[in-house]
């Protein structure tokens, strides 16, 4: 469920949505890691401005912790070239 909304929001940002890649790893019963994987020049579009788009997702993902008592960290990388 908060994959698909950070894939959704992701592509929309995105320059190259087809590289945008979702990963979830699971280091505890209660928390939880999802990182975004994106193209080198998308990284700063997802990011946003001093941090504010970032921020404004990481404040969403509060929601989430509210409904499914989970904890989440919300990480950006870029992509290597390839």
């Amino acid at each position: 469920m908060v994959e698909d909304f950070l894939m959704k929001y992701a592509t929309l940002v995105a320059q190259h949505p087809e590289k945008i890649k979702i990963s979830r790893q699971e280091s505890d019963e209660n928390f939880i890691e999802i990182i975004i994987e994106a193209d080198k020049s998308d990284t700063g579009r997802l990011i946003g401005k001093d941090g504010k788009m970032i921020n404004a997702i990481k404040t969403i993902l509060l929601g989430y912790k509210a409904k499914e008592a989970l904890s989440y960290r919300l990480t950006v990388k870029a992509l290597d070239d390839e």
